[in-house]
């Protein structure tokens, strides 16, 4: 029984933002649909290590697909200089059981990453939007960028930063890839005047004002992914339209888990999920006036679909170590 072995150099090889972005729409038109089998995901917490490990299994019906990412989430490991978050997916043969291909996740979780949002950004933001403000500038600002530079014309990417070198870093970057103009700012105040903001930070404790956020803004709540994360003032749930990707997830370690857990929002105030969306089932903004937030926890269906796409182009092409299992 062979398995094919596909590290990150075969990963980056064969995948991109527009093929990513196409493959990860469709997962959540599937699941949408409820054409996907997918428990939430199960977490362990290694409280000593300030850290955690992930384990997400899902199946597509009609694409007869399965598989499950192995996950890491460990903040302090920017200062090891290791990537804050290490995975691994199997995908698994219906048919036997038997896997097929393991290949490294950590490429194919930033660049789904990135696609959710900018597939929420499709759907949800203004039409009129060019201007971005970020809050983080790690490895997930990168992709949500790219993935943003694809569906929307952007002007003016607006930056702030604690650290000036993450600042450089990542201007420098994105210049290569995103044709707009860098404008640093002093404060996150400041980022928050834009038509799409993106944050990507780790906190336990809300960064983003709900004063700051002008009418008809689109937000991409991307860093909280865990019980206890927050990263938008619980207030600014309130008065906008909140759009999740998994409702049982998002309840248990979204954006919403904490204005959930003390009551401030309930289930009733979720307008959808974004697959309803983007499957027809439930509109997304309503008017111009709208604050949309779009909560995501990251799929593991989002996994699926790229995974998939990674091992059918390798299979094609004839990339990847294949290795036997028994």
């Amino acid at each position: 029984m062979d398995v094919l072995w596909l590290d990150q150099s075969d990963v980056r090889s064969v995948i991109d933002m527009p093929l990513t972005l196409s493959a990860v729409e469709n997962g959540f038109r599937e699941h949408g649909l409820k054409k996907v089998q997918m428990p939430p995901k199960s977490y362990l917490y290694f409280e000593k290590h300030n850290g955690d490990l992930r384990t997400m299994p899902s199946f597509m019906e009609e694409k007869d697909i399965a598989g499950v990412k192995i996950v890491n989430v460990h903040p302090d490991n920017r200062e090891k200089g290791l990537p804050t978050v290490m995975a691994v997916i199997v995908l698994n043969s219906t048919e036997i059981g038997a896997p097929l291909a393991i290949m490294d996740g950590t490429h194919v979780t930033d660049m789904r990453t990135g696609a959710a949002g900018g597939v929420a950004a499709k759907y949800l933001a203004r039409k009129d939007s060019h201007i971005v403000g970020m809050v983080g500038t790690g490895g997930q600002a990168r992709t949500q960028l790219l993935a943003l530079s694809e569906v929307m014309d952007i002007e003016e990417v607006k930056i702030t930063c604690r650290n000036a070198a993450h600042c450089d870093s990542f201007e420098k970057d994105m210049q290569k890839v995103v044709s707009c103009d860098f404008t640093r700012k002093e404060s996150i105040k400041n980022v928050c005047d834009c038509d799409v903001l993106v944050t990507t930070t780790p906190v336990r404790e809300p960064v983003v004002k709900a004063e700051w956020v002008h009418e008809g803004t689109h937000i991409n709540a991307i860093g909280a992914d865990a019980m206890g994360k927050q990263e938008l003032e619980s207030s600014l749930m309130k008065k906008a339209r909140i759009i999740v990707d998994d409702i049982i997830q998002a309840s248990h370690s979204g954006e919403v888990n904490v204005p959930l857990s003390q009551g401030i929002i309930s289930e009733s105030d979720f307008h959808a999920e974004l697959g309803e969306v983007v499957a027809g089932v439930k509109k997304g903004r309503l008017s111009d006036d709208d604050i949309t937030i779009f909560d995501s926890t990251g799929l593991a269906v989002q996994d699926l679909v790229t995974a998939n796409i990674v091992y059918t182009k390798a299979v094609e092409l004839g990339i990847g170590t294949k290795m036997k299992l028994f």
